[in-house]
């Protein structure tokens, strides 16, 4: 499964044979045309090579993960793979550098480069012995690597062998009687009540969730337990390789033999279309109960059934399926989403499991303590809480032994033949990943278990990995996206938290799904997981080309020095004991770095070497002791983020204005960490030349001046902007400047004082993919009025899923006027607001879930009356010193996420434990306090 690293091979030879590299080569080489034209026939051969060695590889039966000679081949592949990516890096690098650098520190970690030609040559002989070794490789596969299947033949492929062994446990799950069943009684009982139900248009029910969380055996209890009350009934196992022809067969076959008499004609002679126009008129004559369990896409229905499902006489089709795709097919009061265990259940399972023989399946209470243990690492997966508990009953009851299974446990989950049926469930998810999605999966898998990773942060470190490719008009953020979606839907990850408006905002993965992916990686090579207990790379010889850094120890710096194939460096830890030299240890020893994520270490300065890193794309040194960043940082021309967030960066090197492929420039300065000033960060003033920064899409934040403000026009891909220190003399040209960005997402404006106004009503139409405005400073009394272009059905307004306002000292009642802004999800005020009352309407801010109310010293009362905000989940009230009542109609609200009054006297603590919502769940804090503490009462 060495997939991934070739197509990273190929997708970097197709930079080189693309128009800029071919370009910058016929300029530069003008006397070696002919040694320029025999290399890059050399990679176009490579890369027509490497993509049918993937299509090979891609389709190599997973039997052979064990056979060590050919575990030996695939190394050999993945190396040479390596080293042509490496080659070709080398030749990109040598044709895009600059004449008037010096070729001095060409190469110079292990090279000598007199002239240009003796570097040209030295790649083409390279690229010449790839090519040679390909086709030996393939030679000493045919004589000394004996396969389980061809690759050629579908019948023996990875997926079908695993395809069988599910269909076996599939089969085991139908078997399964009620005492097998924990934690199913409440989907169950829905499930059943659904069944009986006649509504004709509910035909379809979906069972929804990760492989090995007991669809297939809810399923089957519903379905032995309920199939009698229909005329006829059928159960077809489809999977991802299904044949829509023996699946149709299958159904009709099985509906047939519940109706006495029919009118089938000879199944034998029928085709595809045949067999769906039988299942449509048997489906108009009879009540039927189909089972498809197992589905993979959404267009299996189609296939079955056509657009539409026959449903005449109340048939009902009940899907179980691992993808979120599928689920959609049904109504959603149709569907099951099936979650994992919680702790009692899952106890109670494993001791049924494990101690079948003992009185209420108890064990000894000595072995309490170690067997929690074991049931905590299943995080609630029936399947692995079955199987291992299997493995606990064929085994000796002792603490050692058990303490020997507890320990081992991530080792028998990859080795054990007993559990193969847990990994084939799990890798079966795997193999069906789109290729451009499964290297995006083994990423995540480098982080700890139960790490919470942020999209947008990994969405960066995937597009600097190469994994993502520009389609069509989508930026590769907005592609990456998707993939992200992709992998959430087919439950490769779990989602834990959405932001207000719907996109994903944290998430991670199973702990079961990670050890099995940590397992792919390392026989990838694909990356290594650093940390005290995994101190070193298992051999000097392995060529890792990731790293991330978990908890780090003083030898790392010795690992740094050796690995010379890395490419990509994140530090976890920033409490890190030598942290402060990693930086120019990577610089120093690891050329082809392409991302160094260092956030939060106490790193004070930048080398200058770092200039020779020309294969990085993604730097970030957020809150770093960074003052200054050395003027070789414009050598970066591939660098795509910069990260300076929370640093001490005082001001950027002129030559940032030539790296015209960056994306993201994060350099804010945090000086109250509290916000409570008016100015609690400052920006960074961008050298003259910002408008060639044409790439961007994030920059945060700059300090606005006249040049700047001006050229801000010119960053046509800008989809995040946040602005300081913006006068009042400036708001014209800014206005100007921001109706050129027509794919501006996020909006954040602070005027240069408290006290200066912002002039914004020239910002019309607001541009209409803005969805998150941030505006800080007083503003003119027609930004809320009539004519705001806030509130023009055509002016973009309508698309607000954000509004923060701050320091704004509105003196008039801002609530009538936003409440027009239908689509508002989120709505934050701090210092906003000088009066003393706020009044929420019936109707008003219908999607609104989050609320938070901050220092508005004025404020004695706010109502909300029945009907407003129905969708509330999150209601912050802060420092409101003035407030002298409970908020009359809070109970409306009831119940919330998450409710809080902050920064409260004593006085107003009594009221609220006196008020109608005092037995409810809410948290405050005392203004002499600092620390939360929640007020329940019962």
């Amino acid at each position: 499964m060495a997939e991934a690293v070739i197509l990273l091979a190929v997708k970097k030879i197709c930079v080189a044979l693309g128009n800029e590299a071919i370009n910058q080569a016929t300029s530069k080489f003008k006397k070696f045309v002919s040694q320029i034209t025999e290399l890059q026939g050399s990679m176009g051969r490579i890369k027509r090579e490497l993509r049918l060695i993937h299509q090979f590889l891609s389709r190599m039966d997973v039997r052979n993960r064990n056979n060590e000679t050919y575990e030996i081949w695939v190394e050999e592949i993945r190396m040479l793979a390596h080293g042509i990516e490496d080659t070709v890096d080398d030749y990109l690098q040598l044709v895009s550098h600059k004449h008037d650098t010096g070729w001095s520190t060409y190469l110079k970690k292990g090279f000598t480069r007199p002239n240009i030609l003796l570097s040209l040559n030295r790649i083409a002989l390279s690229i010449k012995d790839a090519e040679a070794n390909l086709m030996h490789l393939f030679q000493a596969k045919d004589r000394w690597v004996s396969m389980v299947g061809d690759g050629n033949n579908p019948s023996n492929d990875s997926s079908n062998y695993i395809v069988e062994r599910s269909q076996h446990l599939a089969s085991i799950s139908r078997s399964l009687g009620e005492e097998d069943l924990v934690g199913v009684n409440q989907n169950r009982e829905t499930l059943e009540e659904w069944l009986a139900d006649d509504l004709l248009e509910r035909s379809v029910i979906t069972l929804h969730g990760m492989g090995g969380l007991g669809k297939t055996a809810l399923a089957a209890n519903a379905y032995m337990r309920e199939k009698e009350k229909f005329q006829c009934h059928a159960w077809v196992l489809i999977s991802q390789s299904y044949c829509i022809k023996d699946v149709l067969k299958c159904l009709i076959t099985e509906l047939s033999r519940n109706v006495k008499k029919t009118n089938w004609g000879n199944i034998t002679d029928m085709d595809t279309g045949g067999f769906r126009e039988e299942l449509k008129r048997f489906l108009k004559l009879q009540k039927c109960l189909i089972v498809l369990d197992d589905v993979w896409a959404p267009e299996v229905i189609n296939d079955l059934f056509g657009a539409h499902v026959p449903n005449l006489k109340g048939s009902i089709i009940l899907v179980t399926t691992r993808i979120d795709d599928v689920a959609q097919l049904a109504f959603p009061d149709r569907r099951i989403t099936l979650e994992p265990l919680c702790e009692k259940e899952s106890w109670e399972l494993f001791c049924r499991t494990a101690f079948p023989r003992e009185t209420n399946h108890e064990c000894n209470a000595e072995l309490l303590h170690l067997i929690d243990q074991i049931v905590s690492k299943c995080k609630g997966v029936p399947l692995a809480i079955v199987s291992i508990g299997r493995l606990v009953f064929m085994r000796d009851k002792t603490k050692e032994e058990l303490r020997r299974i507890h320990d081992q446990l991530d080792w028998e989950l990859i080795n054990n033949p007993s559990l193969e049926h847990v990994r084939n469930i799990l890798y079966l998810s795997y193999i069906y990943l789109p290729t451009q999605l499964k290297s995006c999966f083994l990423y995540c898998s480098l982080f700890p278990e139960d790490h919470l990773l942020k999209r947008k942060a990994l969405i960066r470190w995937w597009i600097a990995e190469g994994f993502i490719s520009k389609r069509g008009r989508s930026t590769m953020e907005e592609v990456a996206e998707g993939y992200l979606q992709e992998l959430v839907n087919r439950n490769m990850l779990q989602l834990i938290d959405r932001n207000s408006f719907g996109r994903i905002k944290s998430f991670r993965m199973h702990d079961i799904m990670h050890e099995l992916a940590v397992d792919l990686c390392r026989r990838e090579c694909f990356g290594v997981a650093y940390d005290e207990d995994n101190r070193r790379w298992e051999h000097e010889d392995r060529d890792e080309r990731r790293l991330v850094v978990h908890k780090l120890n003083k030898d790392i710096d010795q690992e740094i020095s050796c690995a010379h194939s890395l490419r990509s460096v994140i530090t976890l830890d920033n409490s890190m004991i030598s942290s402060s030299s990693i930086l120019r240890l990577v610089v120093d020893n690891c050329r082809y770095m392409s991302i160094l994520e260092l956030s939060g270490l106490p790193i004070s300065t930048v080398p200058d070497a770092i200039g020779d890193l020309f294969n990085l794309r993604h730097l970030c040194l957020r809150g770093s002791n960074v003052k200054f960043l050395p003027k070789s940082i414009e050598k970066l021309t591939n660098l795509l983020t910069l990260d300076l967030f929370r640093s001490s960066i005082l001001e950027l090197p002129r030559g940032i204005v030539k790296l015209t492929k960056l994306r993201h420039l994060f350099a804010e300065k945090q000086t109250d960490r509290h916000r409570r000033l008016f100015r609690w960060c400052t920006g960074v003033s961008i050298p003259r030349g910002l408008e060639n920064l044409t790439s961007l899409q994030s920059l945060q934040a700059l300090e606005a001046q006249d040049e700047s403000v001006r050229c801000l026009g010119e960053l046509r891909q800008m989809r995040g902007l946040r602005l300081w220190k913006v006068k009042a003399s400036l708001c014209e040209h800014l206005c100007e400047s921001l109706l050129q960005m027509k794919c501006l997402s996020y909006l954040s404006i602070t005027a240069s004082d408290e006290d200066d106004v912002l002039q914004l009503d020239g910002l019309n139409p607001l541009p209409p993919s803005l969805h998150k405005l941030r505006l800080s400073g007083r503003l003119a009394h027609t930004m809320l009025g009539a004519e705001s272009p806030l509130f023009q059905e055509d002016a973009g307004g309508q698309n607000l899923y954000s509004l923060r306002l701050f320091w704004s000292q509105l003196k008039e009642d801002p609530l009538p006027s936003l409440s027009r802004l239908l689509n508002l999800t989120e709505l934050h005020f701090t210092r906003a607001y000088n009066g003393e009352k706020l009044v929420f309407l019936t109707r008003w801010f219908p999607k609104l879930k989050v609320l938070r109310l901050r220092d508005l010293p004025n404020l004695k009362r706010m109502d909300i009356q029945q009907g407003a905000m129905v969708s509330l989940e999150r209601l912050r009230l802060i420092n409101l010193s003035s407030m002298e009542e409970v908020p009359l109609g809070i109970e409306f609200l009831m119940p919330l996420k998450y409710l809080s009054f902050e920064e409260i006297t004593v006085d107003f603590l009594l009221l609220l434990r006196q008020s109608r919502i005092g037995g409810m769940r809410w948290w405050h804090t005392l203004r002499e306090e600092n620390d939360m503490e929640a007020g329940v009462r019962t």
